[in-house]
C-alpha cells in the first residue's frame, strides 16, 4: 500500500476532501493530528475501519477506543444518558483533551467499546481532527496512532515510522501542542471518576463535581473501561527506570549507574530538565523542559522516548516530575513507559 500523505492546508482542496471521505468510508484508516496525540481514525459506527485499526496498531480487542465527534450536540446520538454535572463539564472543557465515559446507545457497535455497554466519547479542540470528523460525516475513533504499547506519536516523522505503507492516507498537522493522550472521565454514576488522568486535571475537575475520585484499578482483572488501564503502554524500546528522590541523591544515583554501563559498552540516556542538564555528560542528556513548565514536559515525553529509540539507547534513567499541577498525568505516562520500574533515592 501507498500511503498518502496531505498537509493540513491541503483540507482546502475538494479532491483532498473527498479522498478522505470515501477512505473513511471504505472502512479505510486516516491518521491525523489532534490537540493531543495523533490519532489512527476510522468510521466509528463501521466494524471494517474498526477491526482495521486493531490489527494495524496490534491492539488487543478489549481494550476500547475512543469516538470522537466535530459538534457537542451530537453527543446525544450515541449516549442514553447525560448527567447534570457532566452535561457542565461539557460546557467548560469541550472542545479539548477530555474524554467523557456514558452509557452508549444502541449504534454504537461493540467493536470499539471492547463488548462494554459504555462508549468515551471527545470533542477535540484541533480544528484540524474536527474537519476530517466534518469531512467523513461520521464519528470517527481514534486512538493513538502508534503500534500498541509504543511511545504515542506527536510528530509526523513518528506517525510514518509506525505506518507508512499500513494505512491509507496521513494529515501533517505538525507537532501536537499537548502531547499526552486526554484525561477520561467516567460520568456513568452519581460521581465522576478519573480513569485516565490527562491535562485537564482533578482540581480543574473538582470545579464542577467536588466529589471526583481517582479510580484505583489496574483494569487488569477485568475489561477496562478506558484506554491505558490494562496494557503496557508507551514504552521505549530501552529499558527505562524513573529515579526520585532529593534532586543531589538523584544525580548522585544515575551517574553511578552510567559509570556502571560504560564499563559494559550500554548505550545510555539521561531525562532531565534544563536546571539540571548541566550535571550529567553532555552526550546522555536529554532535555525535557524547564522544571516549573510541566506543559512543555508533557508536550515532549514522546518525542524524547522515540528519540533515545532512534539514538539506540538500550537504558534510560529519567527523573520524576512530580511537582506542578499536571505532574499527575505526566507521572502516569513515565511509570506506564517504564513499566513501573521506579527507584526511590
Amino acid at each position: 500500500m501507498k500511503t498518502r500523505i496531505y498537509k493540513a492546508d491541503d483540507l482546502a482542496y475538494d479532491h483532498v476532501r473527498e479522498d478522505i471521505r470515501t477512505t473513511i468510508l471504505a472502512g479505510r484508516n486516516v491518521v491525523f493530528p489532534t490537540e493531543t496525540v495523533y490519532g489512527i481514525g476510522a468510521n466509528a459506527i463501521d466494524e471494517t475501519g474498526i477491526r482495521r485499526i486493531y490489527d494495524v496498531k496490534g491492539r488487543p480487542s478489549d481494550n476500547p477506543l475512543i469516538l470522537h465527534i466535530a459538534d457537542a450536540d451530537d453527543v446525544t446520538k450515541y449516549v442514553t444518558t447525560i448527567r447534570p454535572y457532566a452535561k457542565r463539564m461539557m460546557e467548560r472543557f469541550w472542545p479539548g483533551p477530555l474524554t467523557l465515559v456514558f452509557d452508549k446507545s444502541e449504534i454504537v457497535p461493540d467493536a470499539i467499546t471492547g463488548g462494554l455497554d459504555t462508549v468515551g466519547i471527545r470533542l477535540p479542540d484541533s480544528a484540524i481532527a474536527r474537519d476530517i470528523i466534518r469531512i467523513a460525516g461520521v464519528p470517527i475513533c481514534a486512538p493513538s496512532a502508534n503500534i500498541s504499547g509504543r511511545p504515542s506519536a506527536t510528530l509526523l516523522e513518528h506517525v510514518i515510522d509506525d505506518f507508512s505503507g499500513k494505512v491509507d492516507i496521513i494529515i501533517d498537522g505538525g507537532k501536537t501542542p499537548v502531547g499526552i493522550e486526554s484525561t477520561v472521565v467516567d460520568v456513568t454514576g452519581d460521581h465522576s471518576v478519573i480513569l485516565r488522568p490527562g491535562m485537564i486535571s482533578r482540581a480543574m475537575l473538582a470545579e464542577i463535581d467536588n466529589l471526583v475520585s481517582v479510580n484505583e484499578q489496574s483494569g487488569l482483572e477485568k475489561a477496562p473501561k478506558s484506554p491505558g488501564m490494562k496494557y503496557k503502554h508507551y514504552a521505549p524500546k530501552g529499558e527505562l527506570v524513573i529515579i526520585d528522590g532529593a534532586v543531589e541523591s538523584v544525580v548522585s544515583t544515575i551517574l553511578e549507574r552510567l559509570k556502571q554501563h560504560g564499563t559494559q559498552g550500554d548505550q545510555c540516556a539521561v531525562i532531565t530538565t534544563s536546571e539540571y542538564q548541566n550535571k550529567f555528560p553532555e552526550d546522555v542528556v536529554f532535555v525535557i523542559g524547564d522544571a516549573d513548565d510541566d506543559e512543555t514536559i508533557a508536550a515532549n515525553l514522546f518525542a524524547i522516548l522515540r528519540e533515545a529509540d532512534q539514538r539506540g539507547m538500550t537504558h534510560i534513567y529519567s527523573m520524576a516530575f512530580a511537582s506542578g499541577p499536571h505532574a499527575e498525568a505526566i507521572m502516569n505516562r513515565l511509570l506506564k513507559a517504564a513499566d513501573g520500574r521506579i527507584i526511590t533515592v
